[in-house]
């Protein structure tokens, strides 16, 4: 068993996540490298200033641009989308989730009770998918359709695709406007990869899946973990035969209540960090996070549904859904992370008219970065490459307050108008 302390399980999970100490990742390869060690890349739709899984990859890998994802996913078919948990996953996984996706046909209330009451929308898509190739959801007009009440969708053909979609009989084949364009699987996916590991086999991928995507996790979430219902004694014994195997480690965190659980692979970085070293594997290609900070998604898994709390002692809510009189901070506040530590949080907007990028609402932790040139510069820094990345070519930071604004004023200049 190891035993570490606060800061050096912050910086283990940060660093696993390819956060810190900066940018080690560039380009389309880079991409796809991120998204094998980010494990699941979440998917969400809303656009305010870019969308959250484009605002996680920027901040993990240089030079990049929104939409570079859907390249290796759907053009090198690299990686899938899937789930009602809506993530991206490498291609060379779905032996693995066709076992999960079967379960959820077989057992999911939900999806039975779908193929009961579309059973014929769902023959006719197969039919159809057959016949063209690739379909969407737009191609059937609500006027020829069943109407449904369905969270899934308005019309039985919406409701029949997402169906088949979560059952595997179709993946997603590109996207429109985000919207999926769906193909059946033979299509999509090699050959070899349409089948399905055993049961043992698929539930061992699912623990160590979810354990390399906390960096640090308790196991508390077996039923969510293993997507189908389990008893709690039948996950602990999936949990003790991994570790009598030496596949995982037992972790106690100074200050942390239960045990936690690691990768055995990533022994080596924990006694690495412990010891004051940084793993070579994590070595930024340029600017570490200390000398430009970078800006979290809204569902950045270190910072998202209470993790920045845990790890931060910061208080992070995305209050996109809020109504507006409950919101604290703003509609799509972005967490700040400086060195190892989130400092901070800023709400903003996009004027394509002007072609501008606003900061609408900004606060610091510590008062005192206000002052503090370091930081300055490298707010500066970090706000220049975002802008870059959203396309725009001016910001406005006056909402930053002085005498911030003034330091960061100085510090762009030459990176970008102001």
């Amino acid at each position: 068993m190891l035993t570490i302390d606060k800061e050096i399980a912050r910086r283990f999970i940060l660093g696993k996540q390819g956060l810190w100490p900066g940018r080690r990742w560039r380009g389309n390869a880079g991409v796809a490298q991120a998204m094998r060690e980010i494990e699941y890349l979440q998917l969400d739709p809303l656009q305010i200033i870019a969308r959250s899984h484009d605002i996680m990859l920027h901040s993990r890998v240089l030079d990049y641009t929104p939409g570079l994802w859907e390249d290796v996913t759907y053009e090198q078919r690299d990686f899938f989308d899937w789930g009602g948990w809506l993530a991206v996953r490498p291609m060379d996984e779905l032996p693995h989730w066709r076992v999960v996706m079967r379960r959820e046909r077989d057992e999911g209330v939900r999806l039975r009770k779908s193929a009961h009451d579309h059973a014929d929308a769902i023959i006719e898509m197969r039919a159809i998918l057959r016949e063209r190739g690739t379909v969407s959801n737009r191609d059937f007009k609500m006027a020829n359709r069943k109407r449904t009440d369905n969270y899934r969708g308005r019309k039985d053909s919406a409701v029949a695709l997402y169906y088949l979609w979560r059952t595997g009989e179709v993946m997603t084949h590109h996207r429109e406007n985000f919207e999926r364009v769906y193909a059946l699987t033979e299509t999509v996916a090699p050959a070899h990869l349409i089948v399905e590991s055993n049961e043992d086999e698929a539930d061992r991928f699912l623990i160590k899946k979810d354990i390399s995507f906390s960096g640090l996790s308790r196991l508390s979430r077996a039923q969510d973990v293993f997507c189908r219902p389990m008893p709690s004694s039948e996950s602990r014994q999936i949990r003790d035969d991994l570790l009598a195997d030496g596949e995982l480690i037992e972790v106690q965190i100074e200050g942390w209540k239960g045990m936690y659980y690691a990768l055995a692979t990533d022994a080596e970085m924990l006694n690495d960090l412990s010891a004051g070293h940084i793993p070579s594997a994590w070595t930024p290609l340029e600017t570490s996070t200390t000398e430009e900070v970078i800006f979290l998604a809204p569902l950045d898994p270190v910072s998202a549904r209470g993790r920045a709390k845990i790890l931060f002692d910061f208080d992070y809510v995305w209050e996109v859904y809020k109504p507006v009189e409950k919101r604290k901070f703003g509609y799509y506040t972005l967490p700040i992370l400086w060195g190892d530590r989130l400092i901070g949080r800023f709400d903003s907007k996009l004027d394509r008219t002007t072609n501008t990028f606003i900061i609408l609402g900004f606060w610091l932790e510590d008062e005192t970065l206000r002052t503090n040139s370091d930081f300055a510069e490298a707010l500066a820094r970090g706000f220049a490459r975002f802008v870059t990345f959203l396309g725009v070519e001016k910001l406005d930071i006056k909402a930053a307050g002085e005498p911030l604004n003034h330091l960061l004023l100085g510090s762009l200049q030459g990176l970008i108008r102001t």
